[in-house]
């Protein structure tokens, strides 16, 4: 029932979740959002492809340090299922440092991380554009940063600024090339050609609107002054963004037929608040009777095609509980990430 997939992004991300009043294992930190406010600052990982929620920790309110970085990657082993034979790791700058890159490595991993504190030795003859974009362009170089044990490949995108130009007054041309341009920085394990590399790192996009799912759904609320009773919290709000998840899942499974009739259609997934509007806020009544239990819905009702699978699906499940020994979409079989929750996690 479930679907395959051999190569996988992992995107890791940290966010700020603001408190007010005592709260353990709350400090101040970088806060954008509420400057000088004590947080909580959580790092989480999810699965590109399938939008679930791989691993993650609540943490006190300050930059997460590479050697945690690198524990938490070192992590992942265990929940990956047998199925995946390549992981592509996608981090920002918070997470840049040797460990975190060490940890890649010895995991065989690939990665893509930010690297804003690191200014490689590019070639300026090396510089190239892509199509019809003349002014956006890539270079790439091999370099060793301080403190690494070898060196590393380093991809480089540059975009000129945009400067305002008063017509009254003469332009003044900046005395350095860089002083002209906008440089993002990034270090990666992949082979690919820098722009190449640059358009698999932006897909990380997404892993900031997972987040902001998982808030909703519960995630940035603080119900404790305790840290572990909040640790708690947080790892059953993440277990229920993933149930939720699996229900979209059932939602779009579909036989044989249907699935070659919309493979050339866009597969896009609804966010969790968009299904749940379409899968449980619908007119119905519940009948109960005779050992069993109907569920009486419209004929024309919209999306009732949706609905109709997610019944069946889920009847399948009751049928044969064993498919419940992996995620719904792992054909092969892998535990479940929450089966392990741990609730006296210390502060850290």
């Amino acid at each position: 029932m479930g679907l395959s997939y051999e190569s996988i992004h992992i995107d890791i991300d940290t966010t700020v979740e603001t408190v007010y009043g005592w709260i353990q294992g709350a400090k101040r930190g970088h806060n954008p959002g509420h400057r000088g406010k004590k947080g909580l600052r959580p790092v989480l990982a999810f699965i590109a492809e399938t939008r679930e929620y791989l691993a993650g920790n609540l943490r006190r309110g300050e930059t997460i340090s590479g050697r945690e970085v690198a524990r938490f990657i070192l992590s992942f082993g265990k929940w990956i299922p047998s199925c995946v034979k390549r992981v592509i790791v996608r981090m920002d700058a918070e997470m840049y440092s040797w460990t975190a890159v060490k940890a890649c490595l010895r995991q065989g991993y690939d990665f893509i991380i930010s690297a804003k504190r690191t200014r490689p030795p590019f070639d300026p003859k090396g510089w190239y554009s892509v199509g019809r974009d003349k002014e956006t362009q890539y270079n790439s170089c091999f370099f060793q940063p301080g403190g690494w044990e070898k060196e590393g490949r380093f991809v480089a995108q540059r975009i000129p600024k945009e400067r305002e130009v008063d017509p009254s007054e003469p332009v003044q041309f900046e005395l350095f090339e860089d002083d002209r341009y906008q440089y993002r920085i990034f270090v990666t394990s992949l082979t690919f050609k820098a722009h190449q590399v640059v358009q698999e790192y932006d897909g990380r996009a997404g892993a900031e609107t997972l987040i902001g799912e998982a808030k909703r759904e519960g995630l940035a609320a603080i119900p404790s002054k305790k840290f572990q009773s909040n640790h708690a919290y947080f790892q059953i709000v993440m277990l229920s963004y993933n149930l939720w998840r699996y229900m979209i899942g059932f939602s779009h499974l579909k036989d044989k037929r249907q699935k070659e009739q919309e493979d050339k259609k866009e597969n896009v997934q609804n966010t969790i608040h968009i299904a749940r509007l379409k899968l449980l806020f619908i007119a119905a009544k519940i009948i109960g009777g005779k050992n069993t239990v109907k569920v009486n819905y419209s004929s024309h009702l919209s999306g009732k095609e949706r609905l109709d699978r997610v019944i069946h699906n889920l009847d399948v499940l009751r049928k044969h509980p064993e498919i419940l020994s992996s995620p719904i979409y792992w054909q092969k079989q892998h535990r479940f990430p929450m089966q392990n929750i741990s609730c006296t996690k210390k502060v850290v």
